[in-house]
């Protein structure tokens, strides 16, 4: 006998109760950006490798170790699958003329995939909800970024005090530049004690040292050269004046100086939430500013700011308030006979066609009333609506109550509907 097939390590099946708690996620997810007047788009799930490699940058863990790439037979071009979401945002706005002498302000949600060690809120099939702005330089869209991050938390019930906002600033390329080879310097004289991942990065991203979670490696990088104390006085104005406006609207945060982000395309402002219900993997939330990638990948020069939010990872903060707000059946039909069948299915079309918000399951697959009523006790409705051959002949439905201890009715179509009717 032939032994069942596995999904794939790290891809994660979604019971239906653990669905409806993500689709209650992203409604109120979605219901902030339509507030702030973010628009969606959708690209590809595949794209070409290159993008990837031009955009995120080749000496980096998603490149190097996580990508899922392969060869399409038909023109032996290579192939990813997206392991974010910016990369692709841009490539359709440049491919589609979305960006030049424009101020955009978008957001997307869908799978992303990447090859790494699978832990809880960590697949290899992710869900991320990004957001991505463009053509808008001064520091007023990164205090906007995160103010619709905080209006999130509040939308989904994350309490702010297990929460806290780092900030950094990564200035721009003459200043990491500098900064790059005192930090090479630095971290030269300390080889002996980096991890093999950071002495291949010494060189090629040596900013990505600073990333480390390696405890030995994050006690050197401790007293290295702080970026922040290379910036030049345009960027030192911009973090000035974004950490002013997050205080006069009372946002508090923290300013990392190791925070760097694990793409190559940052410069200036970088930000994560961070939970601290989550451990080492605390990171919610992480986005910044990338105002050369747009260039860098064949467009018009465009500066650019966005975020991007793992849903699992979200989700396991607040599944019990999701799961609590996952909307109720309101009605089982129980039809005990082919009349009361016909009838049933005539009157459910007319209750759904009137009440386009009223959930009604209908019994499928014969049965006693008495194994139809578990059935209706098992789907959780709210009320059991019963049809046999007197309520055929009367035009009437038995109305019992599933949740409440009220007593059991006999209504008329018109009353039904009255009930069924949302209270508000």
């Amino acid at each position: 006998m032939s032994k069942n097939i596995q999904s794939i390590r790290g891809m994660h099946d979604f019971a239906p109760e653990e669905a409806a708690a993500m689709r209650v996620l992203e409604s109120r997810l979605l219901s902030v950006l339509k507030q702030y007047a973010y628009q969606e788009i959708r690209t590809p799930i595949v794209e070409k490798l290159e993008l990837f490699k031009r955009s995120i940058g080749e000496v980096t863990d998603i490149v190097e170790k996580e990508m899922y790439a392969f060869e399409d037979g038909a023109d032996h071009a290579w192939l990813g699958l997206r392991p974010e979401g910016t990369a692709s945002t841009v490539r359709a706005g440049i491919q589609n003329g979305w960006l030049h002498n424009q101020q955009q302000r978008y957001w997307y949600l869908g799978p992303f995939f990447r090859r790494e060690r699978p832990q809880k809120g960590r697949y290899r099939q992710f869900h991320q909800l990004g957001v991505e702005t463009f053509g808008m330089q001064g520091p007023d869209i990164d205090v906007e970024l995160i103010l619709l991050t905080r209006s999130m938390w509040q939308a989904v019930g994350l309490p702010a005090e297990n929460l806290q906002l780092q900030l950094n600033s990564l200035g721009d390329a003459d200043a990491r530049a500098k900064h790059r080879d005192k930090l090479i310097a630095y971290l030269s004289d300390h080889e002996s004690v980096l991890d093999e991942d950071a002495r291949k990065r010494l060189h090629a991203n040596p900013l990505r040292v600073l990333d480390s979670k390696n405890h030995e490696v994050q006690a050197i990088v401790a007293d290295a050269p702080k970026l922040l104390d290379f910036l030049d006085q345009e960027a030192k104005d911009h973090f000035g004046l974004m950490q002013q406006l997050l205080d006069q609207m009372g946002i508090e945060y923290s300013v990392n100086p190791t925070l760097v982000r694990g793409l190559d395309y940052y410069n200036r402002t970088v930000f994560e939430w961070v939970s601290t219900d989550l451990g080492a993997q605390g990171t919610i939330c992480a986005g910044g500013r990338y105002d050369s990638l747009v260039e860098q990948m064949g467009g018009k020069a465009t500066c650019a700011a966005g975020f991007a939010i793992g849903l699992e990872r979200l989700l396991s903060l607040v599944e019990q308030q999701m799961m609590d707000s996952v909307p109720q059946i309101d009605a089982y039909f129980v039809a005990l006979g082919d009349e009361a069948s016909r009838y049933a299915f005539q009157l459910i079309a007319k209750i759904r066609q009137q009440l386009p918000d009223c959930a009604i399951q209908m019994n499928c697959g014969d049965g006693s009333i008495k194994a139809q009523m578990k059935r209706a006790d098992r789907s959780g409705a709210r009320l059991a609506l019963i049809v046999g051959e007197d309520e055929v002949n009367n035009q009437q439905i038995a109305v019992k109550h599933l949740q409440e201890k009220q007593p059991q009715q006999v209504l008329s179509e018109n009353e039904l509907l009255q009930l069924l009717k949302p209270q508000h």
